[in-house]
């Protein structure tokens, strides 16, 4: 149902080597092409990763996402068209989740956005971090929607680090005490052996961890003084997925894409009161009609019986009736069992309901399940 938007675009051109490449190899990662770049898929294996990172804390290399700033008159008016969220409250250090929507309200992509201090990224108003299949994309779309005051920059000299897991804070401190007071979607500029360090407490683990931009060649140093803690190992691409899936959160191109849409993936938390009410950005009938009147249908969770996973593009189906599509699927460490995400009509997607998905051909039984399927363990105020 969701359709799929994977980084085809990119299938003509050459790989491009990440910042942390040789230090991928020479760890013995297994590398991937993805979004554009060679990616480590896992060190060890997917399992093993996955389970340090749910007990330990995991370093990732997510530098293929797109780094942007903006500055200049008249910002916050400029993103508030581009973007459903509350840009104008966004106070210093905080950040949010948000999506960039076509004219139909569509999701284009999904991404954070932040308002950074202390003169970061030379004084910029506003820093945001989109997805890295789309991120040139989606440049050509916010450029195509900018004002002229307004100022956009890539920052593609800029590396991504994540570390994530529940040892992930203790470990951060050992080399940047300050972070210790960091709570979960606040941010702050740090400096580690003289090097400016963006951070931000947050991730796409369901776990406690950081997201740190670091100047791309810094970032071995920081990689190789992080994993020479005993709580930290290099993480996979692969674990990244099981870990994202677990806690319910979707990825880009598979659980969310232009054809679906806010309300239906229930991502309506990233709206907040004064903009639905006050409207004024891109797809925001789509979003009022829906609001109104229910999405035609819904992400939702799928508990599978058995062992057999269900992949992406696998139906839904109540008796003979498709209702449904599994976007994203797999077995779950943490769980034990198979899990998915899909989509399915609004009048098949409350919780409790039996469904059946076809899988090689037969069918195996389902329901729709509550997520997270893991409990999310971001720190919080107390």
């Amino acid at each position: 149902m969701s359709g799929t938007q994977d980084a085809t675009h990119f299938e003509d051109l050459p790989l491009e080597a990440l910042p942390l490449d040789a230090w991928h190899r020479a760890r013995g990662a297994r590398m991937v092409g993805f979004a554009g770049y060679h990616m480590p898929i896992q060190y060890e294996g997917i399992m093993a990763e996955h389970s340090w990172t749910r007990e330990h804390a995991g370093l990732f290399d997510v530098s293929h996402m797109g780094q942007l700033t903006f500055s200049g008159e008249g910002v916050d008016d400029a993103l508030e068209t581009l973007l459903p969220s509350d840009i104008k409250g966004l106070k210093p250090f905080r950040q949010r989740y948000s999506m960039l929507l076509d004219h139909e309200g569509g999701i284009l992509d999904d991404l954070m956005v932040s308002r950074p201090g202390d003169g970061a990224f030379e004084g910029a108003a506003i820093y945001m971090v989109v997805n890295g299949a789309t991120k040139y994309d989606d440049i050509g779309w916010i450029i195509e929607h900018l004002p002229d005051a307004v100022v956009m920059n890539h920052m593609a000299d800029q590396a991504l680090l994540a570390l994530q897991g529940p040892q992930a804070g203790e470990a951060l401190a050992a080399l940047i005490p300050q972070t210790a007071d960091l709570l979960f979607m606040q941010s702050g500029l740090f400096t580690w052996r003289g090097v400016p360090l963006w951070i931000s407490r947050s991730g796409y683990t369901g776990e406690d961890g950081f997201e740190i931009s670091i100047p791309a060649d810094d970032a071995t140093l920081l990689a190789d003084a992080l994993c020479a803690l005993p709580q930290v190992k290099p993480i996979g691409l692969g674990a990244r997925d099981s870990l994202r899936l677990e806690a319910g959160l979707p990825l880009y191109g598979h659980d969310l894409s232009p054809a679906v849409s806010t309300i239906g993936a229930d991502l309506g938390f990233a709206i907040q009161k004064r903009r639905r009410e006050e409207g004024g950005f891109i797809g925001h009938a789509r979003v009022m009609k829906e609001l109104a009147d229910g999405p035609g249908f819904k992400r939702v969770g799928l508990k599978i019986e058995g062992r057999l996973p269900a992949r992406e593009g696998a139906t839904i189906h109540i008796g003979a009736t498709q209702v449904g599509e599994v976007t994203s699927g797999g077995f779950a460490p943490s769980v034990g069992a198979p899990i998915a995400m899909g989509w399915v009509s609004l009048p098949h997607s409350a919780e409790g309901t039996a469904l059946e998905i076809e899988v090689r051909g037969k069918r195996i039984a389902a329901e729709v399940a509550p997520m997270p399927f893991v409990p999310h363990r971001y720190r919080r105020k107390a």
